[in-house]
Parts: structure tokens; C-alpha cells; sequence
């Protein structure tokens, strides 16, 4: 009885993983695509894709769009970034499952004749600068009009940030954010979170036209991936192949490459036996070279018929390439992959037959390796955008995205510093001086915890020098002066024991001068108290009287007001008094002589009643006693 009922707990546990499988695998990848500047979900054809309304993502502002090319997606709005929003701009998406993912930005042209047509800017994902516009970059239809990388996201968002360099304004058609298995594009022991993938070239060899994922209609683990289409390396030097028939392993862990990818070749001819491809390159930089193979040519039918090796930039990279017998069979799908360091400007993969006489190709990807910048640290971030809210900082100012990176765009006003132990960025300095900033200085600016110099001054800041800032142990230069700062100095400062320069001067604080304070002077630092009218305590300041607290002035104040308030009501008392008083005697005197007479006649009038009454004993009868 007991194990019979071991033994079906045992098939429920089995059912229920098994259900929970099939449920990931139906719910499929998290893909999330935005369709900048518009404010409805939308529908584009021919795939049916849908695309969601650009809502709390950023700033900007929207506008009709212009599409400079064919292959970027049929969307009619995007959004733009004027310089005067600041020189950083960026789009910080949350809610991003952790994992793998495939990035693309499309980039549009805005639907005025008043604006710039091609503007020119830098790209950032998580921090690190993947793209730079060039001129021109509208007029191809290729991955110029479109920046796409592989990366990995970890802390639940990705921000893409655009940068001016000054010549337009950054103007963004559509973000795609779409998952990839976890080990897609495994380039090797530098593959993983410290790396991101740039999208350099990716094509389909032979006939065929440009297509996407889904119009090859490919997993969607996969990514929804643009292969543009190559039919010659060069003319009289190959010719195109195809066939309809199926093939095998394409569509695979974990790159799920489409089927279609692989049923079309290009085949070198008698003119040209090598087949050659050459680009332009970034200098000093590592490419991972994916290349892409399926026997799909009748003349092979078995292994040994074609082999070559495949060169790069004159090395043999991969030697004595049997399609056949690496790949198992005709008509069965073969990926090679290496990563080489290029130090000049053009990369050249040749394929060079050694036996047999022709070589084949079914598609290439090019890749720049990129390092992934290290981010600053996130409780320093969260401090200045408290400071930046705080202080009201002018939108030109910027303060967008990550304050230290990439390293080509940092915030105006931040010094940054990397520590290398705990591979984090640092804010060590804060320049924001003359910048017409107002508000108050927040409490949490002691986050800033590796502030090593404050420069404020010449801004119209208000309220007290929050007694925060005492925590922060590193700080050296602390310069708030002419602002209209109040209250008096906290005592926390005097624990600042690095601090070498103290500017307060030219603001309205008042009080005594922290003792601790006071006592640094004799140790060379300098610290400036001026224009404070109410400060004292040290020399070059007024002497100190009888100390008392701000609330103990208020309640002085408010004593007077009311000693006086009580002067004045009695006051207004006994002048009401005296004057009552004063006229009743004036009626009095006026009517003294009536009343003489009306006494007088009273009187005549009491004394004839009384002789009226009075009476004799005879009169009133006999006397009652016998």
C-alpha cells in the first residue's frame, strides 16, 4: 500500500514538470518592441508584428517619421532628443527578465524640412559605446541604418543611451529587446557577462533578398535576425546555387540558425577557384567570425570531393574544411567559428580549395568583441539623481544613464574614479559651480560616499548644510559659498579630519563656529566664514555673546509680540473706561437743577398723602378694650 502510493506521487511530480516545461516552451522568449514616439500599440505588416507604444521611457519628443531605408520596419513616429535636453539621452527599460538578449535600435529620419536630415551620434548599451553614426549612415541599406548587439542583462534593465557629438539631433525609430538562449554565440573562453557582441556584418550567400527571422520563419530563440543577401564576391569569381529540399541541424541549440539560411550558396568557378571576401575594419579590435556551410551543390555527393582551408588575413584559421565529413551528410547544416585580433583595417577571409576544384559558402557573421564597461555603482547613481532632483539641474546639464560611462561620455560636473578590487566606477568630485542651480542640498548626498572635493559654489542653493555630509571621511575641498545657505554650521563637520579647504563665506549662516573646526585652523587648512553676518567664534569673526538657539530666539520673539499685544489691549481698556466714566459725569452736571425740583415735589406730594392718612382716636371709633 505504501508503495503504490510512493510510486504515484512519484508520476504526479513527473506530470507536473512535465506540464511546467511545456508551459515555458509555449509562453516562449520575453521579446519587447517599442515603436518610438508612438502612443498606441500597432500592428506592421507583412508579419503581423506587434509593437508597443513609446510610454515613460524616456523624454524627448515625438515626431513623424522618415524611414531611410527599405529594410528599417514600416513605423510611421519616432523620437528625437534636442541638444537643449542635455547631451545624454537614454531609454531605460525595467522589468527585463535576467538572461540573454539580442538588442537592436533602429535609427530614423525626422518628417520636417527644418531639421537636420542625417544626424550624428554615439550609441551606448549598458554603459558601453557600441556604435558611432557616420555620414551617410541614411543612405545604405545594410546595418548601418540599424545598431544590433548580443549582451547580457542582469539587474532587471537595460538602458540605451544616445550621445551628441554636435551635429543634429539623435533621433530613434524602434527598440527591439529580444531573449537568445543563454550560450548563443559561445565565441570561446572570453564569452560571458564581461563581453558584448556587435553586429558588424551577418548575409546569406546566393540568391535569395535581405530577410529577417521571421520572414525565414526561424525559432524565435533564435532572434528575430537580419541577413542581408550577397550574390557575388566579385564578378566572373563565384556563381549562386540553391535548392528547395530540406536541411539538417540548422535549426539548433542554441543558435537556431533558419533552415532557409542554408539553401543558398555561393561556389567559386574556374576563373576564380578561391572565394574571397574583404571589409573595412576598426583597428586593435577582436572579430568572431562565424561561417556557415551545407553541400547542397549535385556534383557532391560524398566526403573527399571538396575540401579547402579557410584563411584570414593570410592564416590558416580552420585547415582541410570537408563540409561532407564535418558535417555528417549532404545537405546538413556546418558552423565554424573563430575569433582573431585584427590589427590593421581590413579583414579578408579566403577559402581556398585543396581538393577538388571549387570552394563554398552558405552565409557569413562578423562580430566585434567588445569588453563591457564596468557600471558605477548604484547607490551612487541613486545619490545624484536625488541631487539632481534636489538641486533642479538645468535639463542641459544632461545626467542621464550612468554618470562614469562610457568612459567617452561622462556627466558634466561628475569625476569619476574606477576601483579595480571591486570592478566599480566611483563618484570621487562634483564641479557644479556657477551652473544657476537652486532647490536644497538633500541629505542623501551623503551616499556620495567617495567624494573627495565639492564645488557648489556661485549658485542660489537654500536651506541648512545637511549634517550628513560629515559622514563622508574622504572629503577634502568642501566650497559652498554665495549661496543663501541658513542656519548654523553642523557640528559634523569638525569630523571631516581630511578636509583642507572650507569655503562658507557669502551666505546667511549665523552662530557660533564648531570648536572642532576652529581648532583646524592652526594646521594649515584653509577655511573661509565671511559675509555671514551672524557667525562668530574665531577670529576675523564678531565675538560671540550669550549663544542662543533659533528656538529660543523665535520664543523671545514671541513673548515680546504678545507683552506687547497685552500693553496695547489694556491700554485700549482703560482709555474705553475713562471715557465712559467722563461722560456720565457730564449728563450729571447737566441735569442736576431738574433733579432738585423733581425732589422737592416729590417730597410736597409724600407730606400731603401722610396728613390725608393720619386720623384721631375719636375718628376712627371706639377704643376695642372694654
Amino acid at each position: 500500500m505504501l508503495i503504490s502510493r510512493l510510486i504515484l506521487l512519484l508520476l504526479l511530480l513527473i506530470f507536473l514538470s512535465t506540464c511546467s516545461i511545456s508551459q515555458a516552451k509555449a509562453k516562449g522568449p520575453y521579446a519587447l518592441r517599442i515603436s518610438c514616439g508612438s502612443r498606441k500599440d500597432i500592428r506592421s505588416p507583412p508579419t503581423n508584428t506587434l509593437w508597443y507604444k513609446d510610454f515613460a521611457y524616456t523624454g524627448g519628443i515625438p515626431a513623424n517619421a522618415t524611414r531611410p531605408s527599405y529594410i528599417t520596419p514600416p513605423l510611421s513616429t519616432l523620437r528625437y532628443f534636442p541638444l537643449s535636453e542635455g547631451p545624454e539621452n537614454c531609454y531605460n527599460i525595467n522589468r527585463v527578465p535576467s538572461g540573454h538578449y539580442l538588442v537592436r535600435i533602429f535609427y530614423g529620419l525626422v518628417d520636417d524640412p527644418n531639421f537636420d536630415n542625417e544626424p550624428l551620434f554615439d550609441i551606448s548599451v549598458e554603459g558601453t559605446l557600441v556604435d558611432s553614426l557616420g555620414a551617410g549612415w541614411s543612405n545604405e541599406d545594410d546595418e548601418h541604418v540599424f545598431t544590433e548587439t548580443i549582451v547580457f542583462l542582469t539587474d532587471g534593465t537595460v538602458s540605451l543611451c544616445f550621445h551628441s557629438t554636435g551635429h543634429g539631433n539623435p533621433a530613434i525609430l524602434s527598440i527591439e529587446i529580444q531573449q537568445v538562449n543563454d550560450n548563443a554565440y559561445n565565441f570561446g573562453p572570453l564569452f560571458g557577462k564581461g563581453t558584448i557582441l556587435k553586429t558588424v556584418k551577418r548575409f546569406s550567400s546566393g540568391q535569395g533578398r535581405p530577410k529577417f527571422g521571421e520572414d525565414y520563419g526561424g525559432d524565435p530563440w533564435g532572434g528575430d535576425r537580419f541577413f542581408n543577401s550577397l550574390t557575388t564576391f566579385g564578378e566572373s569569381s563565384d556563381k549562386p546555387i540553391s535548392v528547395e529540399s530540406p536541411i539538417k541541424k540548422s535549426s539548433i541549440a542554441p543558435n537556431f540558425y533558419p533552415q532557409g539560411l542554408y539553401q543558398s550558396a555561393l561556389v567559386s568557378t574556374d576563373v576564380e577557384p578561391a572565394l574571397t571576401y574583404s571589409m573595412d575594419v576598426e583597428p586593435n579590435s577582436n572579430y568572431s567570425i562565424w561561417l556557415h556551410f551545407a553541400e547542397i551543390d549535385p556534383s557532391i555527393t560524398k566526403a573527399g570531393q571538396r575540401v579547402f582551408d579557410i584563411l584570414i588575413n593570410g592564416d590558416i584559421v580552420f585547415k582541410a574544411v570537408d563540409v561532407v565529413s564535418m558535417s555528417g551528410d549532404v545537405k546538413t547544416a556546418l558552423v565554424l567559428n573563430t575569433t582573431v585580433a585584427i590589427d590593421g583595417r581590413t579583414l579578408t577571409i579566403n577559402l581556398k580549395p585543396i581538393n577538388g576544384s571549387h570552394a563554398i559558402i552558405s552565409a557569413i557573421e562578423i562580430f566585434l568583441v567588445l569588453t563591457a564597461e564596468a557600471k558605477t555603482s548604484s547607490g551612487e547613481v541613486s545619490a545624484l539623481q536625488s541631487l539632481k532632483k534636489a538641486l533642479q539641474l538645468p535639463h542641459r546639464l544632461g545626467w542621464n544613464g550612468d554618470p562614469c560611462v562610457p568612459r567617452q561620455h561622462p556627466w558634466n560636473g561628475a569625476d569619476c574614479r574606477f576601483d579595480g578590487a571591486n570592478k566599480r566606477w566611483y563618484i570621487d568630485g562634483l564641479g557644479l559651480d556657477n551652473q544657476g542651480l537652486h532647490g536644497f542640498l538633500p541629505r542623501d548626498v551623503s551616499k556620495l560616499s567617495h567624494l573627495q572635493s565639492i564645488n557648489l559654489s556661485g549658485n542660489s542653493i537654500r536651506g541648512t548644510i545637511p549634517p550628513s555630509l560629515g559622514t563622508i571621511t574622504t572629503l577634502e575641498i568642501l566650497d559652498l559659498s554665495y549661496n543663501f545657505l541658513n542656519g548654523s554650521i553642523p557640528e559634523t563637520l569638525g569630523q571631516l579630519h581630511s578636509l583642507q579647504i572650507l569655503n562658507l563665506n557669502g551666505n546667511k549662516l549665523y552662530g557660533r563656529v564648531p570648536a572642532a573646526l576652529s581648532g583646524r585652523l592652526l594646521h594649515r587648512a584653509s577655511f573661509n566664514f565671511t559675509d555671514n553676518a551672524g557667525l562668530c567664534g574665531i577670529p576675523g569673526l564678531r565675538t560671540c555673546g550669550p549663544h542662543l538657539s533659533l528656538g529660543a530666539k523665535v520664543g523671545i520673539a514671541i513673548a515680546v509680540f504678545l507683552a506687547l499685544l497685552l500693553i496695547v489691549g489694556c491700554s485700549i481698556i482703560w482709555w474705553k473706561r475713562r471715557q465712559n466714566i467722563l461722560r456720565a459725569q457730564r449728563l450729571a452736571a447737566r441735569e442736576a437743577p431738574y433733579a432738585k425740583k423733581r425732589t422737592q415735589f416729590s417730597r410736597d406730594v409724600q407730606m400731603t398723602i401722610h396728613n390725608q392718612n393720619s386720623r384721631t382716636a375719636s375718628e376712627d371709633g371706639p377704643i376695642l378694650l372694654s
